[in-house]
């Protein structure tokens, strides 16, 4: 598969390198020619100088090819304007943009752009080491009205299914994370120790299943 990345700063060249890696092709666009050092000399892929909201780069680029369009560069306006030209223009139907200001994320998120709130989701990775206990938000959905959340466990959920939390919460655990692993939930599926739980759920009930999930399971009739 093609992909184009917009921006070659950290992340952008960690994403290009990683993808290069895997046997996909890669085309980076940036301004400056010497953020291309960064990707280093086993890179296989191609560079583009040049703006990269400019259609005529990013036809340079193969973006009229591409599977996906990262725009990851370090200015909001450039990476919406960027990956709204990749869809609109060239059809691309994966696209995503790095957004610094949390506000702006929920705009373009409604607008049908996917974002990455770079300082949201710092300040939620480091106030998870410092508050264990609570959710995080990983995505919002663009209505806004859906969020899926990685969620705290009582530790009275170990060994206790899925389905006991589905039901206990009414809502749709999507998937576990399981020694750095992501594991798809069924209803059988056990929790284990150290397993996080990331859950479905509409917004305005996440505070509520946060106070559920802090607490042990309710032990039913048929279990003492």
């Amino acid at each position: 598969m093609h992909f184009v990345i917009m921006g070659c700063g950290r992340v952008g060249a960690s994403l290009a390198k990683t993808l290069d890696g895997g046997g996909h092709t890669v085309a980076v666009v940036d301004r400056n020619p010497d953020a291309f050092l960064k990707l280093g000399r086993d890179f296989s892929g191609s560079t583009i100088t040049g703006v990269g909201f400019d259609r005529d780069t990013l036809t340079q680029a193969g973006t009229a090819d591409a599977y996906a369009f990262a725009a990851v560069s370090s200015g909001d306006n450039s990476n919406i304007l960027a990956a709204r030209v990749a869809r609109e223009t060239f059809g691309v139907a994966n696209v995503a943009a790095r957004i610094y200001d949390p506000h702006r994320a929920q705009v373009f998120e409604r607008l049908g752009i996917p974002t990455v709130p770079t300082v949201r989701w710092t300040a939620e990775q480091v106030m998870r080491k410092l508050v264990p206990q609570g959710s995080i938000t990983e995505y919002r959905e663009p209505s806004g009205k859906l969020v899926l959340a990685e969620v705290h466990l009582d530790p009275g959920w170990v060994a206790r299914p899925i389905q006991q939390i589905e039901d206990a919460t009414k809502a749709r655990v999507a998937y576990v994370t399981r020694l750095s692993s992501g594991v798809v939930a069924h209803d059988d599926l056990l929790i284990q120790d150290g397993d996080l739980v990331h859950l479905m759920c509409p917004v305005g009930r996440l505070g509520e299943i946060e106070r559920i999930l802090d607490q042990p399971p309710v032990i039913s009739m048929e279990e003492e």
